[in-house]
């Protein structure tokens, strides 16, 4: 979303398009209209209306301390929910306008700390994509092949083609935050990523890739609940890792790498948003709704059919 509309809520159903008798008979007869996705846009009343992501800023003061992993004063669970499902049946009709429009792209990178919902948000809201459209990716520690290119070789090739959505559960920024805490590369070249990674992102953009990324921020203390889950529970021990307590006693270092890697490369074409995650109605919530609202600004729509195809179809009965 640009900066200049990121506080406009969503539209009023009201101002939903739709198309006219004429539109659609000429539609059937196979001219050029064109159709945009079904659906009506989600209204959203009350404390929900401004609840909302908005994208960091390179002026912004980023604290990512407690406070920042919650939101005060949220609208009730049960609220909250029927509103996500509503956004989350939108997101279902614009992603097959978008699938079938092929203009553009879609990447959502999802960065954060161990237990801080990755897995969750792949679930319950990239969850609602039909899947023949998305493709959901994740980085661990580089392969030997990979170790033998340069750090983007590896999430070049796995950027979604135009008509796709990608999620990328950890990304390329793992090669300026785990790199920097665990000091796996001298200073100079972490450093130096935040250019190329910028660089990199735009390059992207202008080749028709849409870029927004999260930062799913979970404070020190619901973190150590989901880990403690993490042991309690049969179904989850095998989440847990040795590398998750290491990398808790590394929190304020983890806590730098982050607060630079977001205020360096948000950007216009690629911004970051943090997205408080204590509470995961609401982190599914906005997530689903910053992608609504990002797919609607596209306007994406169903192109006609090729001329060719309907004139050699016009005696098919």
């Amino acid at each position: 979303m640009s900066d200049d509309n990121r506080d406009e809520p969503l539209h009023d159903e009201s101002s939903h398009e739709k198309p006219s008798h004429d539109e659609g008979a000429a539609h059937e007869r196979g001219t050029h209209t064109r159709v945009k996705a079904s659906g009506k846009r989600v209204v959203l009343d009350g404390d929900l209306k401004s609840l909302r992501l908005h994208a960091v800023h390179a002026d912004d003061k980023i604290k990512l301390g407690t406070k920042a992993a919650r939101v005060e004063h949220a609208p009730p669970h049960a609220e909250i929910e029927e509103a996500t499902q509503r956004l989350l049946q939108r997101l279902m009709s614009l992603q097959d306008a978008f699938h079938a429009d092929g203009r553009h792209a879609l990447l959502l990178v999802l960065q954060g700390r161990d237990a801080s919902g990755k897995d969750g948000v792949v679930k319950s809201v990239s969850g609602a994509f039909n899947p023949s459209g998305v493709r959901v990716e994740s980085f661990g520690a580089p392969t030997a092949l990979e170790l033998k290119h340069d750090y983007l070789w590896r999430v070049h090739q796995v950027v979604p083609s135009r008509g796709m959505i990608g999620v990328f559960n950890r990304s390329h920024y793992e090669d300026v935050l785990v790199v920097r805490v665990r000091e796996l590369a001298p200073e100079d070249t972490w450093r130096a990523r935040y250019k190329q990674i910028n660089a990199f992102e735009r390059m992207l953009s202008d080749n028709g890739v849409i870029i927004r990324k999260c930062m799913l921020h979970v404070s020190r203390d619901e973190q150590r609940e989901r880990l403690l889950a993490r042991l309690d529970d049969p179904r989850k021990n095998w989440k847990f890792r040795e590398g998750d307590l290491e990398d808790r006693a590394r929190w304020d270092a983890y806590t730098s790498a982050y607060t630079e890697a977001l205020s360096t490369c948000s950007t216009k074409w690629a911004p970051w948003y943090v997205v408080p995650s204590d509470d995961k109605a609401v982190r599914n919530f906005l997530i689903a709704r910053m992608l609504v609202e990002t797919l609607e600004e596209l306007s994406p729509v169903y192109p006609p059919i090729d001329p060719a195809v309907r004139e050699a179809s016009k005696d098919f009965a």
